[in-house]
């Protein structure tokens, strides 16, 4: 409300951004130059953190840390292996290695496998290593055990008895501490392959140099050495199940053999070649069967024209329908005599039955070579199954040999591959014991503790900048508030309180009393037109300086020549006795009770040449006081007396007594604390009054140090009246 906006999100604009009006693109731009004011001021805190970082970092590197040592072996994988016998279908491809991605891979894993860091383990007995067996580790001077331990024998408790275990418990604890020693081991081991080749590189971090040589040494040697075991175990594999293929061979191709021999003991078979002549004859008798089965045809044909010219009895169409030259001529010869007709007749009947006979002799090739070719038939499909079940037989001997052959190669070449083995890598470069620790490198420790420690400090100037709620600015006063500012006045530095006017009377040059002025003439210009005779000052809590800016301006005023009248309104605390040094029993509440006249309560003060008028102790609260009718009538019976009345108010969220009495004022001076009255306490008190319907004539920053204004990168307002003027 009021303008006031998150506190915030306003330090981050007012810190590190700037917010010039044109353009408006520019606002999101990061203000360097203030960012650097920011770290700059804090540069002690930032040179504190990072000597305490850089302290802590060379405690560790110097005495907490303890010393590692590394070093490594390489590897070489031969990939050009010529073996005298190529197994790698046999073993599962165990030999030789492809040169892709995944086969160096796989090659790295097979060096960090558990089997093998087991082996690595039990070679070297690490599990009686407290490095890598936490349980042989002395236990930690604090820790939650040790903590309860102690606990139980404070409180007179016995330990709980040790259970006794089983071997089978005693085995699974056996094996998981085996586990974390493996898994310690692997933790510790460093395994990579160097780009573009075929190298591996073996490291290893320990707290002992000779140790770290000798666990990679071991493990490059255990890797080999398993390396063979593996192509060793697959050779034997391989010649076992070679030798029972062979066996098992051996019978197969015996049997076959023995089947060929005896299927040509029980079959009468023939060539190939003379298969191919019988089916040649098959398809000549084929063919001359089809023929006679053509002049079969004809002869039924020339019977049917013959018989078919007997019944017309047709001379001329019988002598035309067997076509003979003898029965032409008797037909030349017939004159219609009984002779020749019977002649004729018996030479036609002559030649019909020969038709017949013919016909029937053909019928009867046709049957013969008929049953002929059915059994040639028979006779060579007889003859081609035979033919093909020993084509067969052959063949599947034939085969029997050539894999009984090939596994015997097989065998008798996998027997002699036990002798020539060689592993696919070999130790190009042995681990040599380390010189030096590689950690801590204490110099890299020391300067990144001195970076990282200042950049916490860095940091932590930074948050608690961007955290600061307070306002150094009147700048940022009035941008939060949106209220104007009067004016900035300066801390007074004086002891005592009942020294602040002769200071300001003394040194009228001074920043302090310069500031006053400024504010005096800012509060009589505020309104041109109606100057302000009755004036307020407030705050939003205690100690914001309040009281001395109203006696300064009292002061101020009174020094124009004016008649001035300086009222105590905080009735609460009554801190005018430490200014003045005034006895008199009779003050604001008598007057305002109209039990002493105003002349007889007031006390003219000569070191703020002007009248005072302090208040008694309340009989009753202090805001029934301040609402009585009474109040306003004092108001305006010292508007008629004094040409300016200034009245010292208690603070706004203490009690009410500000709103009430702001009501009857002309001019209400809101005072805020250099780098102290927070936003949130600023914005409640002005909402106050916003809510009463009291205008706030302006704010004034009050107690502001130059020093730290300059500091801070605010500018030099205030100094300015130092600089212009003597002290």
């Amino acid at each position: 409300c009021c303008g006031m906006q998150h506190p915030t999100l306003e330090r981050l604009a007012n810190t590190i951004m700037t917010t010039p009006s044109p353009p408006a693109a520019d606002e999101a731009e990061i203000d360097l130059g203030q960012l650097a004011r920011v770290v700059w001021r804090g540069k002690w805190w930032i040179i504190l953190t990072a000597f305490i970082a850089t302290m802590i970092g060379g405690y560790y590197a110097y005495s907490a840390a303890t010393p590692v040592y590394t070093t490594a072996a390489t590897v070489l994988q031969e990939t050009n292996q010529d073996p005298v016998i190529d197994l790698s279908g046999g073993l599962g491809g165990a030999i030789g290695g492809g040169g892709d991605s995944q086969s160096i891979n796989t090659e790295i894993e097979v060096m960090r496998s558990r089997g093998l860091l087991e082996n690595l383990v039990d070679a070297l007995g690490l599990i009686e290593d407290p490095e890598f067996n936490s349980t042989l580790r002395p236990p930690p001077t604090f820790s939650v055990s040790r903590l309860i331990a102690l606990g139980r024998e404070a409180l007179g408790r016995t330990p709980p008895e040790t259970l006794v275990l089983s071997a089978k418990e005693i085995e699974d604890r056996e094996e998981a501490i085996k586990d974390r020693v493996v898994n310690a081991v692997r933790n510790a081991l460093s395994i990579s392959n160097i780009r573009s080749s075929f190298v591996y590189t073996i490291g290893i971090t320990t707290e002992d140099p000779q140790k770290s040589a000798q666990i990679v040494n071991t493990l490059a040697a255990l890797y080999i050495a398993n390396q063979l075991d593996v192509k060793n175990e697959a050779n034997v594999s391989a010649t076992a199940w070679l030798a029972d293929r062979v066996t098992e061979l051996r019978i197969d191709l015996e049997n076959t053999e023995n089947a060929v021999q005896e299927f040509n003991a029980n079959t009468d078979l023939i060539n190939a070649d003379t298969l191919a002549a019988l089916n040649r004859q098959v398809k000549e008798l084929r063919d001359r069967l089809a023929n006679i089965r053509e002049s079969r045809v004809s002869q039924q044909s020339r019977l049917a024209e013959i018989e078919a010219a007997r019944q017309t009895q047709d001379p001329t169409l019988m002598a035309e329908a067997v076509d003979d030259r003898t029965l032409n001529q008797l037909l030349a010869t017939l004159d219609g005599g009984a002779d020749e007709r019977e002649r004729f007749d018996a030479r036609f009947d002559q030649l019909a039955t020969r038709t017949e006979l013919e016909i029937q002799r053909l019928q009867n090739q046709i049957t013969a070579l008929e049953r002929t070719v059915q059994e040639q038939e028979s006779v060579i499909s007889q003859q081609s199954a035979d033919l093909l079940t020993l084509q067969q037989l052959e063949r599947e001997a034939e085969s029997a040999l050539l894999l009984y052959e090939y596994f015997q190669t097989r065998l008798q070449e996998t027997s002699l591959q036990s002798g020539i083995l060689a592993a696919d890598s070999r130790i190009l470069s042995r681990a040599v014991v380390p010189q030096g620790p590689s950690a801590p490198r204490k110099p890299l420790i020391l300067a990144l503790s001195l970076v990282l420690g200042a950049m916490a400090g860095i940091a932590l100037v930074l948050l608690r900048e961007f955290r600061r709620s307070t306002f150094r600015a009147s700048e940022e006063l009035e941008e939060a508030t949106g209220q104007s500012v009067l004016g900035e006045v300066p801390r007074i530095k004086v002891r005592r309180r009942e020294k602040l006017l002769k200071y300001l009377a003394d040194k009228p040059t001074s920043a302090a009393a310069e500031a006053v002025r400024n504010l005096r003439t800012s509060i009589l210009f505020a309104n041109p037109e109606n100057p302000p005779q009755v004036i307020m000052s407030t705050s939003s809590v205690p100690g914001e300086g309040k009281t001395t800016q109203s006696l300064a301006l009292a002061q101020n005023l009174a020094g124009m020549g004016k008649k001035v009248l300086l009222v105590e309104g905080d009735v609460r605390k009554r801190v005018f006795a430490e200014y003045f040094n005034i006895k008199d029993e009779h003050g604001l509440l008598a007057v305002i009770d109209g039990k002493t006249p105003i002349a007889d309560a007031v006390t003219h003060e000569p070191s703020l040449k002007a009248d005072v008028l302090m208040s008694e102790k309340p009989d009753r609260n202090a805001g029934d006081i301040f609402s009585a009718p009474a109040f306003a009538q004092f108001i305006t019976e010292v508007r008629g007396i004094y040409d300016y009345i200034v009245i010292d108010t208690p603070p706004v969220l203490a009690v009410p007594d500000a709103r009430i009495i702001g009501k009857l004022v002309d001019a209400v001076i809101y005072t805020v604390r250099w780098d102290h009255t927070t936003r949130r306490q600023v914005a409640q008190g002005i909402d106050a009054f916003r809510k009463a319907k009291i205008p706030v004539t302006g704010l004034v920053l009050s107690q502001v140090d130059p020093k730290g204004q300059k500091r801070y990168g605010y500018g030099d307002s205030v100094g300015s009246y130092g600089s212009y003027h003597e002290n």
